[in-house]
């Protein structure tokens, strides 16, 4: 990769505004755009006001996610809504662009205008470095909302992938009782060995009554109504599965059980430490590309 690039930082939470304060401070040139809440963060970086100039960069990094509704990027630290079209028409295909969790109608926008975009999102190494505060977001959670102490409580942990596992391992070092959920056997296995209890997610029927907490890390349905009737009243239930969740949020208000559906903690918990995750993938894309 290039000693000293040219970025441009579009859009985004605070995650992109430290994003773009740890690429300045790297010795790259950088810019922003739709970002002017977050100049508190990146004081090294240059706030643009409009567009001119951006089809100069090396690299443009778009938000996690691009839009916020169709056609719409994600600007909650703007003054002002932003269009992702005219943005696209100012960038050219022999730049980089990345961006995060990038769904068919936002990649198809990029293709219509002839640009190749990179999801920095679907990238393993991003993956596996936000399990980290994702894992720590749901401790912060559990610790605020729980009347008990972490020690000693029964936790359950639905899901042992990447947030799964560092979540469980977590729990259970402040002296939890962990028992983690899975479909896999192989999963379940790897509980069984790290000291954790387990149990296959088809066989919870009856046994959710036993836990003061669940954290579910499934993206697909797992605690419909059914099962949340069997948790007792005091429960807590933390949803940190991506949309469409894991759980049945009609049911939990209308059974008045506690649920907390916490999304994109990392960007809540520990942004700059989410921002860094994020350059660092970008540097990685670059380095891949010939940059």
């Amino acid at each position: 990769m290039k000693q000293e690039c040219t970025f441009w930082v579009v859009g985004g939470d605070l995650r992109q505004a430290h994003l773009a304060q740890l690429l300045a401070r790297d010795g790259h040139t950088v810019c922003t755009y739709a970002l002017e809440h977050g100049t508190h963060a990146a004081p090294d970086a240059r706030v643009q006001a409009t567009l001119e100039g951006i089809g100069r960069a090396d690299c443009v990094i778009f938000p996690l996610p691009v839009c916020s509704a169709p056609g719409m990027l994600s600007t909650p630290l703007s003054q002002s809504e932003h269009a992702l079209p005219p943005i696209l028409e100012s960038v050219s295909p022999t730049q980089i662009l990345c961006g995060g969790r990038l769904d068919l109608d936002t990649h198809n926008a990029f293709a219509q205008h002839g640009l190749t975009v990179y999801d920095y999102f679907q990238r393993e190494e991003l993956a596996v470095a936000n399990a980290v505060p994702t894992a720590e977001g749901a401790l912060q959670i559990a610790m605020e909302e729980l009347p008990i102490t972490i020690h000693g409580a029964r936790a359950l942990v639905i899901g042992f992938g990447r947030v799964g596992k560092l979540t469980a391992q977590r729990f259970a070092a402040l002296g939890a009782k962990v028992t983690v959920a899975a479909r896999s056997y192989e999963q379940l296995s790897w509980a069984q060995a790290m000291g954790l209890g387990t149990e296959h997610t088809e066989h919870l029927s009856g046994l959710l009554c036993s836990y003061d907490l669940i954290i579910n890390t499934v993206p697909a349905p797992m605690l419909g109504r059914d099962e949340l009737v069997e948790l007792k009243e005091d429960a807590l239930v933390i949803d940190l599965a991506s949309k469409p969740g894991g759980v049945n949020m009609d049911a939990a208000t209308q059974l008045g059980r506690r649920v907390i559906w916490a999304l994109s903690l990392p960007g809540k918990v520990a942004p700059i430490t989410a921002g860094a995750c994020i350059r660092d993938t970008v540097y990685n894309i670059l380095r891949q590309a010939g940059i």
